[in-house]
């Protein structure tokens, strides 16, 4: 569990396939902490840390991550944002963030806005991924409030520490970005479709 507050950058310093799998190594500030089978979200992607070294660390990718979300076009250098586990007891800054990615979205224009930013992205309409105004939405592994939400597009504002702390700030118009629906709407959507 989530809460969509990115606390630091990591850096992909290699990957390498493995049959259907890819094994991503990362480099980022908290190495030290990290331990083996510990969950990191990654760009909102739960992965596990399956291997460690003073300066890295590596998470394998299966097939089916690489289906839903936008890591099969990951390249060495690329940054990712980094979330650990929430703690028991620690405050809920953000929302409910499960890292099981829903589907990709495609940022369809990042409007400047003195100061801040709007970010609108596109993504295929379902029956259980909607966002509603002042909703949540998770972009990349961030927490986010919706505005102008529509059947199959949103935007949401980004304010300088966001885009300076996260990989928002390499986010343009054609970039392909990983979304998790709220958890709540998502249930919501689908007991509405099964009483229909």
């Amino acid at each position: 569990m989530f809460t969509g507050i990115i606390e630091t950058a990591a850096t992909i310093a290699q990957i390498e396939k493995d049959n259907d799998n890819i094994n991503i190594t990362l480099t980022c500030p908290i190495v030290p902490e990290l331990k083996i089978d510990q969950s990191l979200s990654h760009d909102g992607v739960c992965l596990t840390v399956v291997a460690l070294s003073p300066d890295s660390y590596t998470v394998t990718a299966i097939k089916e991550t690489l289906e839903k979300t936008n890591l099969g076009s990951w390249a060495v250098g690329s940054e990712v944002n980094l979330e650990r586990a929430m703690k028991l007891g620690d405050r809920l800054d953000g929302h409910i963030v499960q890292g099981h990615v829903d589907q990709v979205g495609t940022c369809v224009s990042v409007e400047d806005a003195s100061g801040s930013w709007y970010f609108t992205f596109k993504y295929d309409a379902g029956p259980n991924n909607i966002t509603i105004e002042k909703g949540s939405i998770t972009v990349n592994g961030v927490s986010l409030t919706v505005v102008n939400s529509k059947a199959n597009e949103f935007s949401v504002a980004i304010i300088p520490y966001t885009y300076e702390h996260t990989n928002f700030k390499n986010i343009k118009p054609g970039t392909v970005v990983n979304l998790e629906f709220d958890v709540v709407g998502k249930y919501v959507a689908r007991l509405h479709a099964l009483r229909s």
